[in-house]
C-alpha cells in the first residue's frame, strides 16, 4: 500500500498517537481507504512520521479495539469492513464521543468531556512534585500487574464508602482506561459467551465488545431500565448495565429491577453483570444511588469505575472489581501481562485520594455542573413543544420534540447557526428503534460555560423556531 499523508502537528496539545488514530479513523469513515485495504507496517509508518513504532502500535491498538481496523496473522493490519455505509454513516451524524471533530462549531453542546477549566491545577503540580524526587525511585521500575496496592486500597475504601461497593483490594485491576478493561474481561469470559446491551446503549462500548468478535444481543429498556423479561429470551451469558444513571436515557434502575437483575445473573452457573459506573459521582436530586454490585449476594457483578469523569479522561485510568471465580482466571490469564497504568500518576492518584483532594474536587465539580445544569434547564423549561428527560444526573440532557420534528433536520438546523447538539438515534444497537427517538435530541453541557449555554441555547431557539 501506498504511504498515508499524515501531517502531525507539534504545536497542540493531541498526543501523537491520537493524531495518528483520528487520521486514519477520519480516513477509513469517509472512504478513503477501502475494506481490505492493508495499512502500512508499524516499522514503515514510524520511519516516515519520524516518531517511534510504540506510538504507531498505540493508535492501531485503539483502531483495532473500536473495529476500524483487522488483522491477518503473519499479513499486517486491513482496514475493517464498517457496520453502516459512509453515506448513511453521515446522514445519521455518527460520531465517536471523546474524538469528535467539533471544529467549526461556535457551540458544541458534546456529551463527551468534563470541565477542564476546574481541573484541580495546583493539587495536581503539587502533588506530581511531590512524587517525582529521588525519594521514590520505586515508582520508576515495574509495579504490580494489578496496579500499585496502594492506590487499589485507595480506590477500595472510596467505593466502599461512596458507592456500597464489596471492593476487596485484591481483586481491583487497574487499567489504561476503558479499552484495557473490556480487552482483559474479554480474554478471561469463556470465547463461547454471549452478550446482552441495553438499547439504546453506550456506543464505545458497544463497538469495542463487537471488535472482540462476540455475539450482542440488544435487549430493550423500560422506564426502569434494562427488561429482565427480554433479557430472558436471549441466550446471553453476560449482561451490560449502566444502573445507576442509563446512558443515554438517564434511567435510575430502582431497587426492584436491581433485585430481578440480580436473580437472573444467579439462576444459572457462569453468568454475569458488567456494572459501568460511569458518572456516579454527579447526582443532583436526592443522594447518589447505590451500586448494583454492592446488593450482590451471588458473587457476579463486575464493576467498572473510570476517574475519567471525575477527574480528566487526560489521566487514562479505569478500575475493575471482579468476582472471586473471574478473579482466580485472571491469575492465570494476567501472569503474563503488566499493569498498563503508569505509575508515577497511580501514586499522585492515591495521595490525591487519600489527602481529600478528591472528595473536595468532587464537591467542587458537583456544584459546578449543577450550576450549569440548572442554568440550562431554566431556560428550556420555558419551551413550548418540548419536553425534557435525564435530568436529574449526569451531565446530559434529552429533549423530546412533540410537534413531529425530527432530529436530524434540528440538528441540521442548529448546525447552520454554528450550534452542535446530537442524535439519540446514534445510541442504538443494529438501527432498531421506533420512530418516538427520531424526535429526542441530546444536550450535553460539562465542556461549556454557562454564558456558552445561554448563547448556544439562544441560538437553537432561533434555529428552531421555538415557541417561549
Amino acid at each position: 500500500m501506498k504511504g498515508l499523508a499524515i501531517f502531525l502537528d507539534n504545536s497542540i496539545k493531541i498526543p501523537v498517537y491520537e493524531q495518528i488514530y483520528n487520521f486514519i479513523k477520519n480516513e477509513i469513515v469517509k472512504g478513503n481507504l477501502k475494506a481490505g485495504e492493508k495499512l502500512p507496517s508499524t516499522r514503515r509508518l514510524s520511519e516516515q512520521l519520524q516518531c517511534s513504532r510504540s506510538t504507531i502500535l498505540m493508535a492501531y491498538e485503539q483502531l483495532l479495539a473500536e473495529g476500524y481496523i483487522e488483522t491477518k496473522p503473519k499479513s499486517g493490519y486491513f482496514v475493517a469492513e464498517l457496520f453502516m455505509d459512509f453515506k448513511k454513516q453521515k446522514e445519521k451524524l455518527v460520531k465517536t464521543a471523546q474524538n469528535d471533530e467539533t471544529k467549526g462549531y461556535e457551540i458544541d453542546f458534546s456529551p463527551a468531556g468534563i470541565d477542564a477549566d476546574n481541573f484541580p491545577f495546583n493539587e495536581w503540580r503539587k502533588l506530581s512534585r511531590n512524587v517525582i524526587n529521588s525519594e521514590n525511585t520505586e515508582l520508576f521500575n515495574s509495579g504490580d500487574r494489578q496496579g500499585d496496592l496502594g492506590l487499589r486500597r485507595a480506590i477500595a475504601e472510596y467505593l466502599s464508602t461512596s458507592r456500597g461497593v464489596k471492593a476487596n483490594p485484591d481483586r481491583i485491576i487497574l487499567g489504561a482506561g476503558y479499552e484495557s478493561l473490556f480487552m482483559l474481561l474479554n480474554n478471561i469470559l469463556e470465547k463461547n459467551m454471549i452478550f446482552a446491551m441495553e438499547n439504546p446503549v453506550y456506543p464505545k462500548a458497544y463497538r469495542l465488545i463487537k471488535s472482540f468478535g462476540r455475539t450482542v444481543c440488544p435487549v430493550r429498556l423500560d422506564d426502569k431500565g434494562i427488561s429482565v423479561k427480554d433479557l430472558d429470551k436471549t441466550n446471553a451469558d453476560v449482561v451490560y448495565v449502566t444502573p445507576s444513571h442509563q446512558y443515554p436515557m438517564g434511567i435510575v434502575m430502582p431497587v426492584k429491577r436491581r433485585q430481578e437483575l440480580l436473580s437472573w445473573s444467579a439462576s444459572k452457573e457462569e453468568r454475569y453483570i458488567i456494572e459501568d459506573d460511569y458518572d456516579s459521582e454527579f447526582r443532583y436530586k436526592g443522594k447518589p444511588i447505590p451500586s448494583l454490585q454492592g446488593m450482590d449476594l451471588g458473587d457476579t457483578v463486575i464493576y467498572i469505575g473510570t476517574f475519567s469523569k471525575s477527574i480528566s479522561p487526560a489521566i487514562r485510568m479505569s478500575y475493575m472489581v471482579l468476582p472471586d471465580k473471574l478473579y482466580r482466571k485472571y491469575i492465570e490469564f494476567g501472569k503474563f501481562y503488566s499493569n498498563t497504568v503508569s505509575r508515577i500518576d497511580q501514586k499522585i492518584v492515591e495521595l490525591f485520594i487519600k489527602e481529600g483532594s478528591f472528595e473536595r474536587h468532587l464537591s467542587r465539580m458537583r456544584t459546578t455542573y449543577k450550576n450549569k445544569h440548572a442554568s440550562m434547564l431554566n431556560r428550556i423549561k420555558g419551551w413550548k413543544n418540548v419536553e425534557i428527560s435525564g435530568e436529574n444526573s449526569g451531565a446530559h440532557i434529552l429533549l423530546w420534540f412533540k410537534d413531529g420534528q425530527k432530529a436530524l433536520d434540528l440538528i441540521k438546523k442548529a448546525q447552520r447557526g454554528g450550534v452542535n447538539v446530537y442524535s439519540l438515534t446514534e445510541c442504538f444497537i443494529d438501527d432498531y428503534y421506533e420512530s418516538k427517538y427520531e424526535n429526542v435530541v441530546v444536550l450535553g453541557y460539562a465542556r461549556l460555560d454557562e454564558a456558552e449555554i445561554q448563547k448556544g441555547l439562544s441560538i437553537l431557539e432561533k434555529a428552531w423556531n421555538i415557541m417561549i
